[in-house]
């Protein structure tokens, strides 16, 4: 099996895109109660800060800041993505390599992580989480989005509620 080279700086900040294995799929705003199930329950066990998170029908970016003491974000998305799994009928397309291992069809494997650099590189990322919705076209205004921390943002002063009313271009993530 192939060893990827992962950072394990402890406390750090990262950036995450997590993706369905059937990109077609509304699966994650459908269940979306069952997502954010998963994430109490991985919470109450391995607590974290979610700084910012979009979830589209298909795929979920967030920024998520680890407690000082701890690197382990892998096993934080482990239970995750295996809370939602077990919380969904077993209806998917399942390959001959899942099924020789045990596993369910529902999220691809692997995961992008990108640990944030600094202050420039968490405003750029937590934008790119915002407008996401807008570049894949499931809404035309950020506003529109339910599923987005962009809430949160208005709500704490951080954004204005009209906030991502420009073109595409105008976020630059360097995702």
């Amino acid at each position: 099996m192939t060893s990827y080279r992962r950072d394990r700086t402890a406390g750090a900040t990262w950036f995450f895109t997590l993706a369905l294995a059937n990109r077609r799929s509304r699966l994650l705003v459908e269940n979306v109660d069952l997502l954010r199930a998963a994430f109490r329950y991985t919470q109450q066990r391995h607590p974290w800060q979610i700084d910012a998170i979009v979830i589209l029908p298909d795929h979920l970016h967030t920024i998520c800041t680890l407690p000082a003491d701890d690197a382990n974000y892998a096993l934080r998305w482990r239970l995750i993505k295996t809370e939602f799994s077990r919380a969904l009928p077993r209806t998917e397309v399942v390959s001959n390599s899942r099924q020789t291992k045990g596993e369910r069809g529902i999220w691809q494997r692997r995961y992008w992580e990108h640990r944030i650099r600094d202050d420039i590189d968490l405003a750029r990322h937590v934008d790119y989480i915002h407008f996401n919705l807008c570049k894949h076209s499931h809404a035309l205004r950020v506003v529109d989005w339910r599923w987005s921390s962009f809430h949160r943002y208005v709500r704490e002063g951080l954004l204005a509620k009209d906030w991502g009313g420009g073109s595409i271009g105008e976020i630059d993530a360097g995702e």
